[in-house]
């Protein structure tokens, strides 16, 4: 059940080069503008998502310390 407040309608400035691009690929794929924006944001927000994740991944494969051995170093300063 999709309530109202679930639902923002927002205002913003399109370039016409965009709106025609959407309006050719809203055609093609017999959906609405709004639909695809949608999705647009939608995707990004995947995107956004995952990255945060893989920005992580490997940041202590450059260091020259084992990961124990450090550790063990900064709970012994406790």
């Amino acid at each position: 059940m999709i309530y109202i407040d679930d639902i923002m309608r927002i205002l913003t400035e399109i370039q016409d080069e965009q709106i025609e691009q959407l309006d050719e690929l809203a055609a093609r794929s017999k959906r609405s503008r709004a639909a695809l924006i949608r999705d647009a944001i939608a995707a990004y927000l995947g995107v956004q998502r995952q990255s945060h994740g893989d920005n992580a991944f490997g940041l202590w494969g450059k260091r020259k310390t084992d990961g124990m051995t450090y550790q063990r170093k900064i709970r012994s300063e406790w």
